[in-house]
């Protein structure tokens, strides 16, 4: 399968796509950065430098790759945890505009398939933005893949475990990839509560 990861080079998508690629697929990834495109390529896939807001641009990048798939993984979100409310209207236009232009490039090329990340939890303020963006996935047929609060290293909770909804980034990961055959709908990757 061919699959064209969008933010490839971020938490989900640099685990992500090692597995995607052991596992038979061909996979085009993008970074916004030409320094992490090295990353990508040693991580087996074919790095595409692009901004998601190019909208120009990043169509041509995915009609170039003809993907079966379009994984849409990207966020615009801070490492430090304390910084999330500056980057609120970042993410937000990630979740509205990017999307929209990942779907426009997805149909332009001719993708059977699209998945996007999206949370399983109500973030205060922001379920407006979070309700359309999936409606937007869900209205082409896509999946929606709501994850629960990552852990594990390299999240914001790397030596503690969040609230529920929760999950392992590692496990988030893992169960990510059965789905790019799942057909349309929500999907919710968390831990059972209690565990």
């Amino acid at each position: 399968m061919r699959i064209f990861l969008a933010g490839a080079t971020g938490v989900v998508g640099s685990r992500l796509l090692p597995l995607l690629v052991a596992a038979g697929h061909q996979v085009a990834g993008t970074t916004r950065s030409p320094q992490r495109a090295e990353s990508i390529r040693a991580a087996g896939g074919e790095p595409v430098v692009c901004d998601v807001y190019d909208a120009a641009g990043l169509t041509a990048a995915i009609v170039g790759f003809r993907p079966d798939v379009v994984l849409h993984q990207l966020t615009d979100l801070p490492d430090d945890a304390a910084r999330i409310p500056e980057r609120v209207a970042a993410n937000d236009r990630i979740r509205t505009e990017g999307t929209s232009n990942l779907i426009a490039a997805a149909k332009a090329a001719g993708a059977k398939h699209f998945l996007a990340q999206s949370i399983a939890w109500d973030p205060p303020g922001r379920g407006d933005v979070v309700a359309a963006h999936e409606q937007a996935v869900l209205a082409i047929g896509g999946v929606v893949i709501r994850y629960g609060q990552f852990y594990g290293p390299g999240t914001y909770y790397p030596d503690e475990m969040p609230g529920h909804p929760r999950i392992a980034i590692d496990d988030a990961v893992a169960r990510t990839v059965p789905l790019l055959e799942a057909p349309s709908g929500v999907v919710v990757l968390a831990d059972e509560p209690g565990t």
